[in-house]
């Protein structure tokens, strides 16, 4: 794959270039405003051919509506060209007092218990677990919602790892977080294969010129590879990585946060919230049979791409077990990527989601997560630390003693 040519992020950056400082627009700045907006305008339509399924695309589009009939523009008339934005001492990149609203524990929980945090994660080939602690291997080609709610919008565009395989990966991930109140503008964040920005589309880092911009701001962990959102204003933290050529998403929300959706019915579209659709999700209690075959299918056709690295189930085992001792799913996980792709940065990919499950997750007694037996009831998780194997030992055991008595 090759970066998108949807240039939605170019029209976005030279808009709010040309607005700034113009958030409050009063009569005597509104043709002004209008010429902007129909410059905006303009851009959207030049790359809508390109930018077919793209979030960021059909926010942009509904928002340049919605402000055409606040400032009673005319669509007809002159545009406007960008002119590049400065930021002059002391303005909002740099205000570090905001108001109570835009902290999420001061404001929304004053005076009752402290939040509850939910987590969710996707990564690898992909492997997604969703804000009920549900952990599932999935296929979802192309692009899916990840989150979808009042605040903000999730998108992650999957693509082959090979050509001619059903194994995908993350290539392209974009974020919106939407206006809210006096603490931020609408930001969008968006990263792709072997570009993981340190800012948001408009090149800032914060969430605007509002009061409470600084409850939103992103921090570069390591160049290129790792960086993290805090969004106080909501109580979330959303990390993503680049590991490889794939990029990885982890995010701690409060579950209020997560629920507050306008229409409750479309739930079931976003991954985090609900998993992937049954037609999309592979079997995790067939999945060492099935890696052995696909894998040796993969590596003897000879139409297809051979992978960087050929892995047998022994040294798969040892290779991930160098990074996840735990036999847990996300070993599991690891396992079945490197027989699939042959690509050890499956691996790191692994590690790394599991590390930011330990940062970002609420409940330290849930952090490991293990394959549920076909006599399981879907709810219940077979015993922190012991492996599937030996649960239905233990079961059949168990049975067998009943039978004697």
């Amino acid at each position: 794959p090759v970066t998108s040519p949807c240039k939605i992020l170019k029209c976005n950056s030279e808009f709010w270039a040309a607005t700034s400082g113009s958030h409050h627009v009063g009569t005597e700045e509104a043709p002004e405003f209008c010429t902007a907006l129909r410059a905006y305008a303009h851009c959207t339509r030049r790359t809508a051919r390109t930018c077919r399924g793209d979030l960021a695309y059909h926010s942009a589009v509904h928002g340049i509506e919605d402000l055409m009939v606040q400032h009673n523009c005319s669509k007809d008339g002159p545009t406007s060209q960008p002119r590049l934005r400065t930021f002059p001492p002391g303005d909002s990149q740099e205000r570090s007092d905001s108001p109570e609203i835009c902290h999420y524990e001061k404001s929304f929980h004053r005076h009752s218990a402290a939040p509850n945090y939910t987590h969710c994660g996707l990564f690898g080939d992909p492997h997604l677990r969703t804000f009920t602690d549900t952990f599932q291997t999935c296929k979802v080609q192309g692009a899916w919602p990840l989150i979808d709610n009042n605040y903000l919008n999730v998108q992650v565009t999957n693509t082959p790892v090979l050509p001619g395989s059903t194994a995908t990966a993350t290539s392209k991930l974009t974020i919106i977080f939407k206006s809210f109140q006096e603490c931020v503008d609408q930001k969008v964040y968006q990263a792709e294969m072997d570009e993981l920005p340190a800012a948001f589309a408009d090149g800032s880092k914060n969430g605007g010129d509002k009061h409470g911009a600084n409850s939103l701001k992103i921090t570069e962990k390591v160049s290129g590879q790792h960086i993290e959102i805090q969004a106080k204003y909501i109580g979330t933290t959303i990390v993503v990585r680049q590991v490889g050529r794939y990029l990885t998403f982890a995010v701690r929300m409060p579950e209020e946060v997560v629920n507050a959706v306008e229409d409750r019915d479309s739930q079931g579209l976003y991954l985090c919230l609900r998993g992937c659709p049954l037609n999309q999700q592979i079997d995790f209690q067939t999945i060492r049979s099935a890696q052995a075959t696909e894998g040796r299918a993969r590596r003897k056709g000879p139409s297809l791409q051979a992978p960087p690295e050929a892995f047998t189930y022994e040294t798969a085992t040892a290779k991930c077990r160098e990074k996840l001792p735990v036999e847990d799913l996300y070993f599991q996980s690891c396992v079945f990527d490197l027989l699939t792709t042959g690509d050890v940065n499956f691996m790191l990919a692994a590690y790394y989601a599991f590390e930011d499950v330990k940062m970002l997750h609420s409940n330290k007694d849930k952090l490991h997560l293990y394959e549920r037996t076909r006599d399981l009831a879907p709810g219940n998780m077979a015993p922190s630390g012991m492996s599937s194997a030996l649960w239905v030992a233990l079961l059949c055991l168990c049975q067998c003693w009943l039978c004697l008595l």
